[in-house]
């Protein structure tokens, strides 16, 4: 019996530790991963710290290229089949860092691509956020986002009902992103016109 297998990255703009963004992004994957397994899908799992890439981040906005740290999670997220988002709001937007990090990764690289969005915040004031600043963000990446995004403000980490609507958004918010991760298919390689090329040197030296 063939198992499917579909990776996800997680990428969360905390500031600091340990973070209410950190614990939203936590939750989102358990609950992605939960979904995903009622499917009979196995998942591969990579959190990222965009609170630990700052510095490669600017560096690589001012010479335009990556070191070799960053490199490999720009990679790990253009070759993801679906990717967690979550970042704090600040003034009504989302965090420089969040925005600079997909700035650096190129704009076609997640056309297609799964996304599940998430935010946190000190004031459910913030909660529209996700509407006018992230969506649109991810729409001009191509990416496909859920219909249902995910906004946590501090009372949400509460005792209380509040609570109780926090768990539904992220079960109703992981259940569309399972669904979407579990059919998506990495697209196909490009194969060169030449087909197996030849040297013409390999040629004459009859190799």
């Amino acid at each position: 019996m063939t198992t499917t297998t579909r990776t996800i990255v997680a990428v969360t703009a905390g500031l600091s530790q340990p973070s209410s963004t950190r614990l939203l992004t936590d939750r989102l994957v358990a609950d992605a991963v939960t979904e995903l397994t009622t499917r009979g899908v196995q998942t591969e799992v990579q959190v990222v710290e965009l609170r630990d890439l700052a510095h490669e981040i600017m560096d690589t906005m001012l010479t335009g290229f990556p070191p070799p740290r960053l490199r490999a999670v720009i990679d790990a997220v253009t070759a993801a089949d679906g990717i967690i988002a979550v970042t704090p709001i600040f003034t009504a937007s989302y965090s420089g860092l969040f925005k600079s990090f997909f700035d650096v990764v190129d704009s076609t690289a997640i056309t297609g691509v799964p996304v599940l969005m998430g935010a946190t915040a000190g004031s459910p004031r913030h909660s529209l956020a996700l509407e006018h600043e992230l969506r649109p963000m991810f729409s001009y990446l191509r990416a496909i986002v859920t219909p249902t995004a995910v906004f946590a403000a501090s009372t949400d980490w509460g005792s209380g009902a509040t609570t109780d609507d926090l768990a539904g958004r992220i079960r109703r918010a992981a259940t569309e992103f399972s669904a979407l991760v579990a059919a998506h298919e990495q697209p196909a390689q490009p194969t060169s016109p030449l087909g197996d090329f030849v040297p013409f040197a390999q040629q004459l030296a009859g190799k």
